[in-house]
């Protein structure tokens, strides 16, 4: 069999669903020029924020190790309370795509509007919540002397900073049910790059500005986190758009327009806690084995987010134009998005692994010049590299599921893998067995293979498209 027919049996449209079509079928031109629109801007979005974060990590370690330990302290206890409005976010996306495939632009602009709505009780409660717990948060976590003076108040800062993201999360992912992924694009990576810019100046005290080292990357963050909400706002406001967001449907809620996103949110909230549990937990195994470890650790998740955001990205695109297949009663086409977007995230997890493995050394050294933690982190690395097509995939599986409301089933999936069984393994491989770091690392690539496997069956099984939102 010839390279061409192999290639042509995993990516063409008739090969993906055996030529079972609903209605018009879709040519391997029409089918990826579809995708690629929603795509390609999504995947642009999270690589380069994903880029934006990794070069924030550098330019916090100019500080020292024991900064970058700090920040990475701070990073599962973020996500647990931000976990809340990813839910949200992944809900707005599942219902919005859908009433855009039914051509309701009204329901559409009402879902937006008490999401939002919903978002602002959330974002007061969480942040105060947040703020007041955030020492023994942070202890429990494993922080130590040399780290927690430097974790609160960037914890505190960027908490406050995830009240105005949450909004621009719900309306960027209502954007991206709608099929305009560039505008979440262009927001995202105005509002990090501006981020940047001001770490620059307040870590180590460029020009007039005060050295604030880790609470200036915090500042930082909140600054950016400020015009990301001004810009979705007015994305949804003065510009005009199938979105427009209307004064009289706010806090007006609605039982026929909030069941559904309850319905895929409430899925996904359930999911998103077993993720942080299981996180939290392994973040916390990982900061008992000191410091420099923790530090180690930090660089490497780093890295790994690069594998994530192109998943994430491709999850997003597939997740859009799965709903909307599935608004336009086109089970056919859902199937066709989803089996496609896997396949390009297969191409560009083969890429990463040859990447990761030439450029382990060099990339590590970028961080830190500590040898044993430059040692350490190129070792990690190639797990990193083997692992990429796999999470990747099973990324993109996730979002697919997601998109047609199947949460509860990825629910099962996160509690099965992640909230119990990466915390056990890394536990035992880390401590009775003395494999340290390396074994965390081992039990994250278990982790994400046996969910690939997991949520690759399910989707292979069809019945997610029979739900109704």
């Amino acid at each position: 069999m010839s390279v061409k027919t192999i290639f042509k049996r995993l990516y063409d449209p008739h090969y993906l669903i055996k030529g079972q079509w609903i209605g018009r079928s879709l040519s391997a031109k029409e089918a990826y020029a579809r995708l690629f629109r929603i795509a390609w801007p999504s995947i642009v979005e999270t690589v380069l924020i994903s880029m934006i974060s990794f070069i924030d990590t550098m330019m916090v370690s100019t500080v020292g190790h024991e900064a970058v330990a700090a920040v990475g302290l701070t990073t599962q206890p973020r996500n647990i309370f931000y976990s809340v409005f990813v839910a949200l976010n992944i809900g707005v996306t599942a219902v919005v795509s859908r009433r855009r495939g039914e051509n309701n632009r009204e329901a559409a602009n009402r879902t937006l509007a008490q999401a939002l709505s919903i978002c602002f009780i959330l974002g007061v409660i969480l942040f105060t919540t947040s703020y007041f717990l955030s020492e023994p948060l942070l202890l429990f976590m494993g922080a130590m002397d040399d780290t927690i003076r430097l974790a609160i108040p960037y914890f505190r800062i960027t908490m406050l900073g995830t009240v105005f993201t949450s909004f621009g999360l719900i309306i960027n992912a209502a954007h991206r049910g709608c099929g305009n992924a560039k505008i979440s694009m262009v927001t995202n990576l105005t509002a990090n790059t501006v981020n940047i810019f001001f770490n620059y100046f307040l870590i180590n005290g460029v020009w007039f500005f005060p050295k604030l080292g880790v609470t200036g990357a915090a500042v930082a963050t909140l600054i950016g986190n400020i015009v990301s909400f001004c810009m979705s706002i007015y994305s949804v406001t003065i510009r005009p758009g199938y979105l427009h967001l209307q004064l009289k449907n706010l806090f007006k809620l609605s039982k026929d327009v909030l069941a559904p996103i309850t319905k895929v949110a409430s899925g996904a909230a359930v999911e998103q806690l077993f993720v942080r549990i299981g996180f939290f937990a392994y973040a916390k195994l990982v900061a008992s084995l000191g410091t420099e470890s923790m530090a180690t650790h930090q660089i490497c998740m780093s890295v790994i987010n690069l594998s994530f955001s192109i998943g994430d990205g491709l999850g997003m695109a597939s997740s859009a134009l799965i709903g909307r297949s599935l608004g336009e009663r086109r089970g056919d086409l859902s199937l066709v998005f989803g089996k496609a977007t896997q396949r390009v995230g297969l191409l560009f997890g083969m890429f990463l692994t040859v990447f990761f493995i030439i450029s382990r050394y060099g990339v590590v050294s970028l961080f830190t010049d500590v040898p044993s933690i430059i040692k350490l982190g190129a070792d990690i690395m190639i797990i990193i590299a083997f692992i990429s097509p796999a999470q990747i995939s099973q990324v993109v599986f996730t979002g697919s599921l997601k998109g047609a409301g199947d949460t509860k089933f990825v629910a099962v999936s996160s509690l099965i893998s992640i909230a119990i069984i990466r915390p056990l393994i890394t536990y035992v491989l880390c401590y009775p067995i003395g494999m340290g770091l390396i074994g965390a690392w081992l039990s994250l690539a278990l982790d994400q293979l046996l969910r690939l496997i997991i949520v690759g069956l399910r989707f292979a099984s069809g019945k997610w498209k029979s739900i109704k939102l």
